[in-house]
């Protein structure tokens, strides 16, 4: 078990279980508190095979040298980081993703999550993953035709897919935008009837000249999910829970404290969505924290 210090406290977490446990009013001074942001996404690559029209990701090309990576990584575990999300693009597309995952397993404390369209997975490449990813978030944005034409992939393959992907810790991604907000019923009977632990919520975000979602439908998704009695439990984007009752653990870790991305590039920033952040140089991942935070 891990454990890391901040202003709420002393927080331990365990990456296998998924077990997390806050000793508060533990008074520990600021100069002690733990560096590193609480998680860190990295997008390995910015390829992709698909072209859904409300991605965000940049298109340039760009993809992270292993070597830098887990240097990168291994700073960040020093530093009190509990986790690392490994996403794109396609994170499959990464040519040594399984030899990154073992690494961070085998030499570090962290947990390693990854998002993924799913269609690329494969029984090997399951069996390469087992015991090495903690937890595989899968994308499912709509059911059936909605998803074949917002995916352009049969749905019938994506359902293979997910009886592939279901024996490993998994949950469901779903943008909600105009077209899959009326397959969210859907999308929920399909999270529990394939076992997903998580069902997360992602209301589109402005790309690609797509204004993202509006004041209307986030109002229906909120009344959507204050009405949900399905078995799998829903989150929602940081961000976009507005008035919702959300739980909080960790109030006063936030900004940079709590999370940080980086992206294909090599650029850390705030979040995946930002335009701006820090190069991540010779001085590490730590002093692009910093000067990061400096420059709010």
């Amino acid at each position: 078990m891990k454990h890391r210090l901040g202003p709420d406290g002393l927080h331990f977490f365990d990456r296998r279980s998924g077990l997390n446990l806050l000793i508060e009013n533990t008074g520990v001074p600021n100069e002690r508190w733990d560096r590193a942001p609480r998680q860190v996404s990295i997008a390995l690559t910015n390829a992709c095979d698909l072209d859904c029209p409300y991605c965000y990701a940049p298109k340039a090309a760009a993809v992270l040298d292993v070597g830098r990576l887990f240097a990168w990584i291994e700073e960040l575990d020093a530093a009190g980081c509990l986790g690392v999300g490994f996403g794109g693009g396609e994170p499959t597309l990464y040519r040594r993703l399984p030899e990154l995952c073992c690494r961070v397993t085998a030499r570090t404390g962290l947990a390693v999550t990854m998002t993924t369209h799913g269609h690329q997975w494969t029984p090997s490449l399951v069996d390469q993953l087992r015991g090495h990813v903690h937890f595989v978030r899968v994308s499912v944005d709509g059911v059936g035709s909605t998803y074949e034409k917002l995916r352009n992939r049969p749905f019938p393959e994506l359902l293979n897919k997910l009886a592939l992907i279901s024996s490993l810790p998994f949950g469901l991604n779903c943008v909600v935008n105009r077209e899959t907000f009326p397959d969210l019923r859907a999308v929920a009977e399909l999270a529990a009837a394939v076992g997903a632990a998580e069902l997360l919520l992602l209301p589109e975000r402005p790309a690609q000249g797509r204004p993202g979602m509006d004041s209307t439908l986030r109002l229906r998704l909120h009344e959507w999910i204050g009405a949900y009695s399905g078995l799998v439990p829903l989150a929602i984007g940081e961000g976009d829970t507005g008035s919702l009752a959300t739980a909080v653990p960790l109030p006063r870790e936030i900004g940079l404290r709590a999370y940080a991305h980086v992206d294909a590039s090599g650029m850390l920033k705030r979040t995946s969505y930002d335009q701006n952040g820090e190069t991540i140089d010779e001085r590490g991942v730590l002093a692009a924290v910093d000067r990061l935070e400096r420059a709010a």
